[in-house]
């Protein structure tokens, strides 16, 4: 079994973090562009704009991102003292390739 694949299925598996994962799938949609300071699709969406429309506290939306982060699934990139969070859609697509496959 591809250990990469059971890493990202163990990292969906949770609904919040899938939840997450489909929010930035489409920034504009779910988080306030007009406090962005970069491209949502550029650099990705502030830690803070994703932990307020989640609802949770900071440890546990990083936390969260953290685990996706390891799993490839988004690519974080620092801007100050702020993180931004993207998809990872290479690494996704290549995700549904193999789960296509393995299955």
């Amino acid at each position: 079994m591809d250990v990469d694949l059971v890493t990202a299925l163990r990292a969906i598996a949770n609904p919040t973090r899938l939840q997450l994962l489909a929010w930035l799938r489409e920034p504009e949609r779910h988080f306030p562009l007009e406090e962005a300071v970069a491209d949502p699709h550029e650099v990705g969406v502030c830690v803070s704009h994703i932990q307020a429309k989640a609802g949770l506290a900071q440890s546990t939306v990083s936390a969260y991102l953290a685990e996706l982060q390891r799993a490839g699934l988004v690519r974080a990139t620092r801007i100050g003292k702020w993180t931004h969070y993207r998809r990872d859609e290479a690494r996704i697509a290549a995700l549904i390739t193999a789960l296509g496959h393995t299955l």
